[in-house]
């Protein structure tokens, strides 16, 4: 389990993944958001560049705090809020209505001292959220939330962190109308968590799938001793994609097809 906020399983577009070394478990942004718990410049370090002393002492810190979400000790991370001394697991942030800032000085905030969105903008009557569109708040509030530019595109918090956490930096937007810098500061502030990496849909093997081409027979009966599978170049156990979908093929012999045949089409087309 992750030393500092004791949880073997946490959500990891909001903790991030686990890293262990050393005798030490703990979720990346854990480390982050902890109290006085400062990253040193070489990574390599520790984990991830945060010394295995100093995680000590902040684990034996938070074990005098409590929790005030779930009740339970160990709670690393205190409100930034000057006289304010409530504090709180990562996993427990969202249940509490906490904001955590996954950017610059990694701030976090109570429900009661949480950055609020300045806006001036109202949901009208069944509005819906523009990721889900299940219908939103009928206010601003910790869950319910707007552009601060166009002022049209309601969402729900859970809705716009997904999209952040699949989107990524880079081409994370306002879903309706684009706005990028504003939009993007204006999450950041209200702790969205963004990843700085390419869009999942961009990951090199995310469609590998649709490059493949078609390479089985699927004739009712396949003739081939070598099975669907086999293909040669030529002759009777050449196979033939369909002419107009190449989502079907068939050995020339399976199809009754003449070896100098080279286009054939399926039953489906």
């Amino acid at each position: 389990a992750c030393m500092l906020c004791r949880r073997a399983e946490a959500d990891p577009d909001i903790c991030g993944r686990k890293l262990e070394k050393q005798g030490l478990c703990a979720h990346v942004f854990c480390l982050f958001l902890a109290n006085e718990l400062f990253q040193q410049q070489d990574e390599e370090v520790g984990l991830m560049g945060f010394l295995p002393e100093d995680i000590q002492r902040t684990i034996e810190r938070a074990a005098q705090k409590r929790c005030f979400v779930c009740g339970e000790g160990g709670a690393a991370i205190t409100c930034r809020e000057t006289g304010c001394n409530r504090s709180f697991h990562l996993p427990c942030a969202v249940e509490g209505g906490c904001i955590t800032q996954f950017f610059g000085l990694y701030r976090s905030f109570c429900w009661e001292h949480r950055p609020e969105q300045a806006v001036e903008a109202a949901p009208e009557e069944n509005t819906t959220c523009l990721i889900c569109l299940d219908l939103v708040g009928d206010r601003k509030s910790y869950g319910t939330m707007v552009c601060p530019a166009c002022k049209h595109a309601w969402f729900h918090r859970g809705c716009i962190q997904n999209q952040a956490i699949h989107v990524g930096f880079s081409c994370f937007c306002c879903p309706h109308c684009q706005n990028e810098y504003r939009f993007l500061m204006e999450m950041l502030t209200m702790g969205i968590r963004l990843p700085r990496r390419l869009p999942s849909w961009e990951n090199s093997h995310a469609y590998a799938a649709l490059s493949e081409r078609h390479s089985r027979c699927d004739a009712s009966e396949c003739l081939c001793p070598g099975g669907r599978e086999q293909a040669e170049e030529e002759g009777p156990w050449h196979l033939l994609l369909c002419c107009s979908c190449a989502a079907e093929g068939t050995h020339r012999r399976c199809s009754c097809l003449t070896n100098s045949t080279a286009s054939w089409e399926c039953d489906s087309c």
